[in-house]
């Protein structure tokens, strides 16, 4: 019989450091960065022009580029198929600090990299 290795998480704190290391790969958190932007502007896209179908699409592309990264280039299983509400949540963190240049676990504890 397998054993069930899923580890929990009592809390988003404690599962992030854990979802970074599932995403160690810079081309696979490049993968979700494009796909986290295409999410971005389809949401504008449909917004503004009021063709609400677009949204349609919103999982397919986000769920589709960052799966891509991990299958070619992280080579592990998504961490959504495990714990979807913080993966999502992780992503946009993730995302965030990208944006800020401020990715977590880059700077040491004096806070320069």
């Amino acid at each position: 019989m397998a054993k069930d290795t899923t580890k929990q998480f009592s809390s988003f704190k404690e599962f992030y450091p854990y979802y970074l290391k599932e995403h160690s790969n810079p081309r696979c958190r490049a993968m979700h960065y494009i796909g986290s932007t295409l999410v971005l502007a389809l949401l504008a896209y449909a917004f503004i022009t009021q063709q609400w179908l677009w949204l349609v699409a919103i999982p397919v592309v986000g769920y589709g580029f960052a799966w891509l990264g991990h299958f070619l280039f992280e080579h592990n299983r998504p961490a959504t198929f495990k714990h979807p509400w913080y993966s999502l949540l992780a992503d946009w963190v993730m995302y965030a600090e990208f944006l800020k240049r401020s990715l977590s676990g880059t700077k040491d504890q004096s806070g320069s990299r």
